[in-house]
């Protein structure tokens, strides 16, 4: 059994892209992740990986663009407003058809805000801060194993479709500190492997050979009929994503439930833990953790109401954005409340635990 080390969500992620093969990083500092990119720093080095800190956001995002397109395990980092100056970037790879992971430890807002915790990116995370018809795979990790675990996941998602894939945390996963076990390091010759499965599109020298093959990647097409088939294409690949990528995590869900909680990342630790105490006093509340806040756990949702559900409560580090797509699993069922805190404020058991009892 391997050793569990105790680390920062920020480095245990990080530690965790090095073994997954990840060996480029381009990133720029910016609270609350930055002990990502000082563990990136010292660490890429060891294992003959590039890391850049880039002059900006902007073009830390083009850096990831370039390595991407040439085959390469490729990551970046970097908190709400720092995401946000990513965006154009980010819808360009994925017009491309480019793999990518993008962590994005997020902290009050809207504007430069505060460093404070939050999760009040969701919208742009799930919904495309960035321009035209795309999507990015989003997952959203609440303890510091599963952020680790998550990182070689991503890598995974990114490879099988093509697509950048999100790690969606806070600054409270990124600064916790919690007991992690480490997937083993993946070889060289592992490393090499996986990038060579690129070989069919990637960018590559122009040199006489059969597996030699200079490859376009590009995501801009003048002609609008050819645009149009291009983003049917990619509508077709999410669907992909749709069907075969939703996870989620049932806390207590049972045909008896009075309330159904839906909540993820931080905010499910604090409503699971008020669960808790709401079953030792009797009363019967379930959870659904949307894992995959995109894709989004809509039928899970939907199919854990009973005839005995009153309500359906959502929990959020924001003003309620995720409501909307619990609002539409419940396609109007049950009514849907909401508690939120803004600013980087997390809620407490006790407030949650009231909320509850509101409706019970």
């Amino acid at each position: 059994m391997a050793q569990k080390v105790l680390m920062k969500g920020n480095e245990a992620v990080a530690e965790a892209a090095i073994r997954a093969g990840c060996r480029l990083y381009f990133a720029y500092p910016i609270t609350p992740q930055s002990e990502l990119i000082e563990y990136m720093a010292k660490m890429m080095p060891k294992v003959k990986g590039t890391f850049i800190q880039a002059e900006s956001e902007v073009a830390a995002i083009n850096m990831v663009y370039g390595a991407s397109g040439c085959g390469r395990r490729v990551m970046t980092s970097s908190s709400s407003p720092g995401i946000s100056l990513k965006m154009e970037g980010l819808s360009y790879i994925a017009g491309a058809k480019l793999p990518a992971v993008v962590v994005n430890i997020q902290r009050g807002g809207p504007g430069l805000g505060d460093i404070q915790p939050s999760q009040a990116d969701y919208f742009q995370a799930t919904k495309g801060g960035g321009h035209g018809d795309y999507r990015l795979i989003v997952l959203a990790p609440n303890s510091v194993q599963e952020f680790a675990d998550m990182a070689s996941e991503a890598f995974d998602l990114a490879d099988k479709y093509r697509n950048p894939v999100m790690l969606l945390a806070d600054g409270l996963l990124g600064q916790m500190m919690e007991p992690v076990e480490f997937k083993p390091a993946k070889t060289e010759e592992e490393i090499e492997k996986l990038n060579k499965q690129h070989y069919d599109w990637c960018m590559r020298t122009n040199e006489d050979g059969d597996d030699r093959h200079h490859h376009e990647i590009n995501s801009l097409e003048l002609d609008p009929n050819v645009l149009e088939k291009h983003v049917l294409s990619l509508h077709e690949k999410y669907k992909d994503i749709q069907k075969n990528e939703v996870r989620y995590e049932k806390i207590n869900v049972k045909d008896d439930n009075e309330i159904l909680c839906v909540a993820y990342g931080t905010a499910s630790r604090i409503v699971k833990s008020a669960i808790t105490e709401l079953q030792k006093e009797g009363h019967s509340v379930g959870l659904v953790r949307p894992i995959t806040v995109w894709p989004y756990p809509s039928e899970v949702i939907a199919n854990s109401i009973t005839k005995k559900t009153k309500k359906v409560i959502v929990f959020e580090l924001s003003l309620g954005q995720m409501v909307e797509d619990v609002k539409l699993a419940v396609n109007g069922k049950l009514p849907v409340d909401f508690l939120g805190r803004a600013g980087g404020i997390v809620f407490t058991p006790d407030e949650v635990i009231a909320k509850i009892k509101e409706s019970l």
